[in-house]
C-alpha cells in the first residue's frame, strides 16, 4: 500500500528547511535512520530504532550550551524522519496498526512526552512546562516558535528554591488539531497530577508582552494548523461534563511582583462569550458571567486556549490545587530574538517555583 506524506511534512522538503537542517547538523539525522530501518527485520526490531532516533532527536534539541536556542533543528528534522517512517517499504510484514504505533511512538519520543519523567524524593519542587511547534509557515517558513525555545531551553534545569531543588522538565506539542483530538495533551500531562508540582503552558502570544491567561474556553474558532485544517465548535475533551470555562491557578500576583525582565507581564482575563440570556457573542474584559456559553478565552481559540484549557481541566479533574496555567510569550520570530524571553520565562518559572509546595 501506498503511504502519501502528510502536507506538513512535504512542507520540510523546501528549501529554507533544508538549509535549516544542513546548518544545524541535524540533516545527518534522515540518512541514518534510513540506514537503520533498513536493516529492520521484524516489527520489534523496528520499535527499537524508532525509540532510539526519535530518543536521540530530543536529547540533542534539548543539549545546553546552543545560543541562540532554535526549536527549527528539531521540527523540520521530526517531519523529514517521519516522512520517511511513512512511506517506508519493510522486507517483513507490517500491519496499518504496527505503522501507527511506530509514528506515535516516534512523536511521543522526540516531542519529550516520553520523557516527562521526574527524580524520587522530597528534595525536589517538579515542573512541567510545555511548548509548541512553528506555525504559520505558508507565511514564513523560517518562523521559529519561542515557546518551542523555551521548552528545549528548560528542560533539565535545576536551581535552587530554600532548602529545596527545583527540576523541570519539558515537552514540545503539535500544532495540529487532530492531535488534540487524539488525546496528546491528556498523554503527556494527566499522569503528571499526583506527581508534578507545577504545570504551565506556554505558546506564541502578541509583541512585547507576556500574557498571563487567566480564563480558557473550551470553544474552537476555526484557525488552521499546520496541516491546513481548521476545526470549529466545542474541544471533543475525553469524559463527560466539561465545563465552558477553566481557571488558571498560577500564583499571578506573585509572578507580577517579580522582577521577571523588561517585557511587560499582564494578567488577562478578557473572554468573549454568548451570555445566558442568549444574543451574539460579546467581549467581557473582568472574565465570563454566570452561564455563558465560551467564544474566546483569555487565550483565544485555537490551539494555545486549547492546551491551557484541557491542561487545567485535567488538574480540575485530578482534585489538584496545584499552580497550573498558560503563559502566551512576546511574539517574537527568529532565534536570535529570543534571547530576552527566554531569560524571563526561565525567571516566571522560577517565581512559580517559589509558590509550589
Amino acid at each position: 500500500m501506498h503511504h502519501d506524506t502528510t502536507p506538513e511534512e512535504d512542507r520540510a522538503d523546501r528549501p529554507e528547511p533544508r538549509r535549516i537542517l544542513a546548518r544545524s547538523g541535524f540533516g545527518a539525522a534522515e540518512p541514518l535512520f534510513a540506514a537503520d530501518l533498513r536493516t529492520s527485520t521484524d516489527p520489534e526490531q523496528a520499535r527499537e530504532v524508532v525509540a532510539s532516533h526519535a530518543s536521540r532527536l530530543w536529547t540533542e534539541a534539548t543539549r545546553t550550551g546552543t545560543d541562540p536556542v532554535d526549536d527549527r533543528p528539531l521540527y523540520w528534522a521530526r517531519l523529514v524522519l517521519r516522512a520517511r517512517l511513512r512511506t517506508w517499504t519493510p522486507s517483513f510484514d507490517l500491519s496499518e496498526e504496527d505503522r501507527s504505533e511506530l509514528l506515535h511512538l516516534f512523536e511521543s519520543t522526540s516531542r519529550g512526552i516520553a520523557d516527562l519523567h521526574f527524580p524520587p524524593g522530597e528534595r525536589w519542587i517538579r515542573l512541567v512546562v510545555t511548548g509548541f511547534d512553528p506555525f504559520h509557515l505558508d507565511t514564513d517558513v523560517e518562523c521559529s516558535n519561542p515557546s518551542g525555545a523555551a521548552a528545549l531551553d528548560l528542560n533539565g534545569w535545576t536551581f535552587p528554591v530554600g532548602e529545596r531543588t527545583a527540576v523541570v522538565r519539558t515537552a514540545v506539542f503539535p500544532v495540529r488539531w487532530a492531535d488534540f483530538d487524539a488525546g496528546v495533551v491528556e498523554e503527556a500531562l494527566a499522569g503528571q497530577y499526583g506527581v508534578a508540582d507545577a504545570v504551565l503552558t506556554l505558546s506564541r502570544g502578541r509583541p512585547e508582552r507576556f500574557d498571563l491567561e487567566v480564563w480558557n474556553g473550551v470553544w474552537r474558532g476555526g484557525g488552521r494548523d499546520n496541516l491546513g485544517v481548521s476545526r470549529t465548535g466545542r474541544a471533543p475533551v475525553p469524559g463527560v461534563g466539561a465545563p465552558e470555562w477553566t481557571r488558571s491557578s498560577l500564583p499571578l500576583e506573585r509572578i507580577l511582583d517579580a522582577e521577571t525582565g523588561r517585557h511587560a507581564v499582564v494578567a488577562n482575563t478578557e473572554v468573549s462569550e454568548v451570555p445566558a440570556a442568549g444574543g451574539g457573542p460579546v467581549p467581557r474584559p473582568e472574565g465570563p458571567s454566570p452561564g455563558s456559553a465560551a467564544r474566546r478565552g483569555g487565550g483565544g481559540d485555537y490551539l494555545s486556549n486549547e492546551v491551557a484549557y484541557r491542561n487545567t481541566l485535567l488538574r480540575d479533574r485530578a482534585g489538584s490545587q496545584i499552580p497550573a496555567g498558560h503563559v502566551h510569550l512576546p511574539g517574537t520570530a527568529r532565534p536570535e530574538d529570543h534571547t530576552a524571553v527566554l531569560t524571563q520565562v526561565r525567571a516566571i518559572v522560577a517565581a512559580v517555583a517559589g509558590e509550589s509546595p
